[in-house]
């Protein structure tokens, strides 16, 4: 009975571990994808981001999850392929901030883009 309970202790305490070991190695890239998607969400609700502009960043997020997927196809993802897909994700990450901090911007959501305010 003692030595149940010590097994079952044992593999109480070892099976989350096992689970982590079995998380697929793109999770970093899942949360950034998350954490972009949101970026833009964001924009868009700020007036920041134009509807033309979104639609462009949705297509480049698209572009970095066929990559992500073509990357898991085989089960596991290389150095090689996680180094670009983490290049691709700061490429448009840096996208994201260029759009977001232009001069075009449609604060009134009415699809036209906002003319700058002039300085008197």
């Amino acid at each position: 009975m003692k030595t149940a309970r010590t097994l079952i202790a044992a593999v109480a305490l070892v099976a989350p571990l096992l689970a982590f070991a079995q998380t697929p190695s793109t999770s970093r890239v899942d949360q950034r994808q998350i954490n972009q998607d949101v970026r833009i969400d964001r924009g868009v609700q700020s007036g920041a981001l134009t509807q033309q502009e979104a639609a462009r960043l949705d297509k480049g997020q698209m572009h970095v999850q066929n990559m992500e997927n073509k990357a898991m196809a085989d089960g596991t993802v290389t150095k090689k392929e996680a180094g670009r897909l983490e290049h691709a994700q700061d490429q448009q990450s840096k996208h994201v901030y260029r759009q977001k901090h232009d001069r075009q911007h449609d604060y009134n959501h009415d699809g036209r883009k906002d003319r700058p305010q002039r300085k008197l």
